[in-house]
């Protein structure tokens, strides 16, 4: 009897064990949940969660479920301790950051560990080891929005404004950190490239910004057009004391993290009027028909399921990290040769898709280690807002992508 029962318990282990799942594939996600980056970043973990529900409920990754390890990063001082850990744990990929400043140290201690850094929304700089081995960033650079910016006012507003970009006086403002850097960067870049009138830059520290100052430093410039790379809070308060001081600029522009931001349009009300911002879509504002059919579908729906999820539409931050995980786990991890960091490296890098291909409206491309772009995403798109009405914006640019025309509006002064 005692054999009987023993050889029952022997089967029923060996059935066990041949239908048991295989081990998931663990991912660690660092993002800051918490801290004044937290609404941003908890959106973006969010669409990464649904990317990798999505993926799943399609049998995963070769059969193996992709299982999310979420670790709240609220600052960059926490950044590399939180890869240091997952690594200690055995997880060899890492997806983040929403926050530029997070994004540094992360994907630096990343490349260290000999884990894949998958940067889903940050902007800013990253350093330059791993970038195109370990190392990717999926949403368009700092440099690529500051630039866009700039193209975007000289080739397409200023026409509109029947002035010539030549005879205007441009200036760059920004937040003197990892992102505002990299972003004001590229706005530069751009204004030397096209050879316009350059009146100079204004920098400013984060932590103890003095909108009256800031704005007498600008108005020292003469500027006609104003670019500006800021947080909502000081992108707020140096645009009110702009109309406080009655500085009279032709156009303004600003980037991700302030000018596009609901929060922005809502404290500002009429004096954000006639701004514009470079910037990531969000899921109710890309013009569909720029998409491919298999995107177009795939947007609506992972917007409707996270509408059900979480009771609110994709914002820009959601719609990033979806669109970046979805990437990652749908297109570059299942072609790759074998689950190891530097396959599934190798295999990003074999990876193009047309833009269009991601329901943001990007492709994929990578460029490869010790090219100037290396570890970039050279098919990111990003996209032109229009603030043109009090708590309105619309995307304007690039048509395809575009919900609305190009308004040409005053600003407040």
């Amino acid at each position: 009897m005692r054999r009987a029962a023993l050889a029952l318990v022997c089967v029923a282990a060996v059935a066990t064990a041949c239908t048991s799942a295989p081990d998931p594939i663990v991912v660690g996600a660092i993002y800051p949940i918490t801290g004044s980056q937290g609404p941003g970043g908890l959106h973006e973990f969010r669409g990464v969660q649904l990317a990798a529900d999505m993926v799943n409920a399609q049998g995963g990754v070769g059969g193996r479920a992709i299982r999310l390890e979420p670790v709240d990063v609220p600052a960059a001082a926490a950044a590399a301790p939180a890869v240091q850990a997952l690594h200690r744990q055995g997880v060899r990929y890492v997806v983040g950051s929403y926050g530029s400043t997070i994004s540094w140290p992360a994907s630096a201690q990343a490349d260290r560990d000999g884990m894949l850094y998958w940067e889903t929304g940050a902007v800013g700089m990253m350093p330059p080891q791993g970038q195109g081995t370990l190392v990717f960033r999926v949403p368009p650079t700092g440099a690529v929005l500051g630039g866009s910016a700039i193209d975007f006012v000289a080739q397409e507003l200023a026409p509109r404004l029947h002035r010539n970009p030549t005879r205007l006086r441009f200036a760059v403002v920004n937040v003197g950190d990892a992102y505002g850097t990299e972003v004001a960067r590229g706005a530069i870049d751009a204004i030397h490239r096209l050879g316009l009138p350059y009146a100079g830059d204004v920098t400013y520290d984060p932590n103890h910004v003095d909108p009256a100052r800031v704005v007498r430093r600008i108005r020292a410039l003469r500027p006609d057009v104003l670019f500006v790379s800021a947080y909502v809070q000081d992108g707020v308060a140096v645009r009110r004391e702009m109309v406080a001081q009655h500085l009279h600029l032709v156009a303004a522009i600003g980037s991700s993290s302030s000018y596009c931001m609901v929060e922005f349009g809502r404290e500002l009300g009429t004096d954000a009027v006639g701004l514009f911002a470079s910037d990531k879509p969000d899921a109710w504002s890309l013009n569909p028909k720029g998409l491919s059919a298999p995107a177009a579908a795939l947007l609506r729906d992972a917007n409707e399921r996270y509408e059900d999820r979480y009771h609110t539409y994709m914002d820009a931050p959601a719609l990033a990290g979806f669109s970046a995980a979805w990437a990652l786990f749908h297109d570059v991890m299942p072609s790759a040769s074998a689950l190891t960091p530097a396959s599934v490296g190798a295999a990003a890098l074999r990876t193009r898709l047309p833009q269009g291909s991601l329901p943001n409206g990007s492709g994929l491309a990578f460029a490869a280690a010790g090219t100037p772009d290396a570890g970039a995403n050279v098919r990111a798109l990003g996209v032109i807002w229009e603030w043109q009405a009090p708590g309105r914006r619309v995307v304007v640019w690039p048509p395809i992508f575009a919900r609305a025309p190009v308004r040409v509006l005053p600003l407040a002064t």
